[in-house]
């Protein structure tokens, strides 16, 4: 991958969304959540605080729960990919 995130930052590819309903009706693009969890693709080294570097408690792989609008989302080799702020980062899967 050539994306590598800096200080705390997180790339998470997020999860497919979901193109049925429970009850079983095909939902159109416009009807359909925004996913809220997906896996870490990779991971900054951490944020410093007073003079001292704090690391990560996400590491590559792990399947994560983040904010509805959290992130900014990028384009890399047609691959579509969230980078969140570790706080961002609600739970781990």
């Amino acid at each position: 991958m050539k994306l590598k995130p800096l200080h705390d930052r997180v790339v998470v590819q997020a999860a497919e969304q979901e193109e049925m309903s429970k009850g079983g009706i095909i939902l159109p693009d416009t009807a359909k959540e925004k996913p809220q969890q997906g896996e870490v693709i990779a991971v900054g080294p951490g944020k410093t605080e007073n003079g001292l570097l704090v690391e990560p408690q996400v590491k590559k792989g792990d399947k994560v729960l983040y904010g509805k609008y959290s992130g900014t989302e990028v384009t890399v080799d047609g691959q579509e990919y969230l980078i969140v702020r570790e706080s961002d980062i609600m739970a781990i899967l």
